[in-house]
This record gives structure tokens, sequence and C-alpha cells, in this order.
């Protein structure tokens, strides 16, 4: 059971980029130009539509990368999965917008308004401290206009029964809770409208208990812009969604047009040809969204086993743990050793079964100490004991400078344009 709000059973990876129509992220992997370790790891397993996102990057062009968090909970290593790919894209020049779910948590986890502040503030903190620019968008839900008003826009083009496909609402879900997925659509979006320059590829960073969002929005994109596109041989198919007078409109192009009863079909380079539609879209009004793209990390495990739990505080390292208490957790945390030491002197490690090592794959290793790390389990050199005496080290180590870098944040918050619901609180 994958949903946005719950998660549970084991995850086959494999079969959910079959079944939720992803494309595996390994093929992408060779186009892109000093890959981050999550990428290189397989820890971002699969995506959408990321080729357009590996494009920008390679040509120079405008793009965006967009997340958000809902402060149900204290930001944990989880969410600095997130956060970390947030900041890998914005320094590739993507502008980065990050969204603080407040009103999600207020209408799933019925938190108040001025707990989902408090606690958002710290994902706030703790992404600054990470790394995030200055030149970035970040914001309440519940206090962004330009999202709400979206939202509405983009409400008009779904209906209960698909609400009920996708997400599996029933007789009692409530009308927020309802509402909360075109505010979603809204957050996802939001970086293509003018106010923000426009339409541009955007990246939607998420765990797949988000994809139906991503499948939602990227439906929405379409049904509200004027103009779709077909590819073609040597150039592409242009067709009007809102009536075919808007097809008259692209009668000035710079391109050889054909014009038929339903469509145009045009010559050239397919980027040129999208970008100058477009661009009269905005001109007539229209959005002209690009549909969003999206890349799919794994879940991170809970120190204990099973799935990481935001309800369940020992079985996650939060970004405000001490560190003391960030080491009683890992001392206890789930390990892929053998039963006895000489077993494992004989045997080896399994670091594919060891929280410990996830740990180090996504958050505390580079890659010559992770291959160093793991040869050394295989081989039977090293044991747990001494592996969790290392991780110990290292989450201390990176505890304490990351609680520097927040009381930084927190001093500077005004440097960023952050759209705060105590704004008008």
């Amino acid at each position: 059971m994958i949903s946005p709000w719950e998660v549970t059973g084991e995850i086959d990876y494999g079969r959910l980029i079959q079944e939720f129509g992803m494309e595996p992220f390994s093929s992408l992997l060779p186009e892109i130009e000093d890959p981050m370790h999550l990428m290189k790891r397989g820890v971002i397993f699969g995506h959408r539509d990321y080729w357009r996102i590996v494009e920008a990057m390679k040509k120079g062009n405008r793009f965006a990368v967009m997340s958000g968090f809902m402060p149900s909970g204290l930001p944990h290593f989880g969410h600095k999965m997130t956060m970390d790919e947030i900041v890998w894209h914005n320094r590739k020049g993507g502008i980065a917008f990050v969204g603080i779910a407040d009103m999600e948590a207020h209408a799933v986890r019925g938190l108040s308004w001025e707990e989902t502040h408090r606690i958002g503030i710290e994902y706030v903190k703790a992404i600054i401290a990470l790394g995030l620019d200055e030149n970035s968008v970040i914001y309440f839900q519940s206090a962004n206009h330009s999202v709400r008003d979206l939202a509405f826009e983009l409400g008009e083009e779904v209906n209960w029964s698909e609400l009920k496909a996708i997400y599996g609402f029933d007789g009692e879900t409530t009308l927020a809770k309802m509402f909360v997925t075109a505010i979603q659509a809204g957050d996802i979006l939001l970086p293509q409208l003018p106010f923000y320059g426009g339409p541009k590829p955007t990246v939607v960073p998420v765990g797949a208990d988000q994809d139906p969002h991503l499948r939602l929005t990227r439906d929405l994109s379409s049904r509200v812009s004027i103009f779709a596109f077909e590819r073609i041989e040597n150039g592409v198919r242009v067709r009007s969604r809102k009536g075919k007078k808007y097809l008259n409109e692209l009668e000035n192009l710079e391109f050889d047009l054909k014009f038929f009863e339903e469509h145009v079909d045009i010559s050239g380079e397919p980027e040129r040809i999208e970008r100058a539609v477009r661009e009269i879209e905005v001109r007539l009004g229209g959005y002209a969204f690009i549909p969003p793209s999206s890349t799919y990390h794994k879940f991170i495990t809970g120190l204990q086993g099973g799935k990481m739990s935001s309800s369940k505080p020992e079985s996650f390292i939060s970004l405000l743990d001490s560190p003391d208490d960030a080491e009683r957790k890992v001392r206890k945390a789930l390990t892929g050793g053998r039963a006895t030491a000489e077993e494992q002197r004989r045997l080896g490690g399994q670091p594919e079964r060891c929280v410990v090592f996830e740990l180090y794959t996504i958050h505390l290793l580079d890659d010559r100490e992770l291959e160093e790390v793991e040869n050394d389990c295989r081989s039977g050199k090293m044991l747990c004991g001494q592996c969790k005496r290392i991780a110990v080290e290292k989450v201390r180590g990176f505890l304490r400078e990351l609680h520097e870098k927040m009381s930084e944040a927190e001093s500077r918050l005004d440097m960023y344009r952050i759209i705060s619901r105590s704004d008008s609180l």
C-alpha cells in the first residue's frame, strides 16, 4: 500500500517503476555531468521526464526545482535526503522553490496553525543550513495566495471520480483533504507562473509515495494549457484544447507550417518550436505549462528495521537531536552482522541488510570511504561494533556542524524570500 499519507508492506521498486509508469533513473545517469551521490548509488531509482532537466543543465537554460515538507513532525534524515536533492539542483543552476505544507498538516494530521508554523520554521532553517541559495522561494502554503488561486483554477479540471481513483478517497474523506490535492498541484506548478519567469522545466524530487500528486499535476498542467504538443518527424504537431481559433495565432511563426482542420504541423527543432508556441500562449493569457519532471528516491529504513515513521522517534535521527541522543539511537540500530563475531569474521557481514550502512550510503560517506567500509564489512575485517563507532562519530560531527549552521540561518532568515503565515497572523 503506497499513498501520499500511508506506506505499508515491502517495497518492490522494480514493480513500482512498471506499475506507476516511471522510467528507471539508471538509463539517464551517463548523460548527467557530475551526478550527485544519490543518483550514482541507486537511491534515486526512477524518474518522469528528467531528460528535460538534463537538457536544461547541459545547455545552461532556465529550470526550477520544487519540493515540499509537511510539518507534522520534526525534520529528520529522511527529509534531509530531499533537501540534499533540492540543494544539488539549486547549485546546478535551478531556482529552488520550497513549500512548507502547513495546509496539508492542518487538514490531514489535525495540527494547529501555530504548531505548523513553529515546526515549519525548523525545516526552513535546516535546508538553509544544508546550503540552499538565497535566490530561492520559501513559503507556507496557507500564506501563498498564488498557490491557492492556482489550486482553485486547477480544481475546475478534476472531479470526485478522478480523485477517488487516484487517492482512494471515500465517503469519510473531508473536503479539506480533497482540496489539499489541488494545493499540491499548485505547489508543483508555481515556478512556471509569469511572476517567476513563466514556463520552464521543473523537477520535483520526492519519495515514490508522492507520485499520485505528480500524475495528477502532469495531467492538470496539460488540461489548463491552450496548446498540446506531439513530436513528429522533423518537427512538432500542435493542437488546441480551447478551440480551433487559437491555431490561427500560430500563422506568423518563423517556421514551415502546414495547417490542417484540427492541428498544425511545424517543421524545425522541436525545442525551439515548443518555446515559441508557449510564448504565444502566455501572450494570449494562457499558462503554457511544461509537464513537471520528477525523480523518485527509495524510502529510508527505520533504525530498528521496517519503515521510518515520524510517530516513532526511535526509528529516525532528527536533525534537531542532540549528538548524545543520536549516538544512543545509532548504537541501538539494526545491522547486517552475523550471529557471532567468529561467524562474521568467517562469512563477512551483509551491508545490504544494515541500517548503519544505509546511513553511510545516503548521508555520511564519500565514494572512497563507502567502498572501504563495504569491503571491510563483506570480508569480515570489520565487525559491527567498530562500524557503529565510526557511524557515531560521523553523526555527532554532522549534527554539531548542522546545529551551528541552523543557528546562523535563524539569524539571517530575512535574507530569504519566505512567504510565511506569521506575516498575516
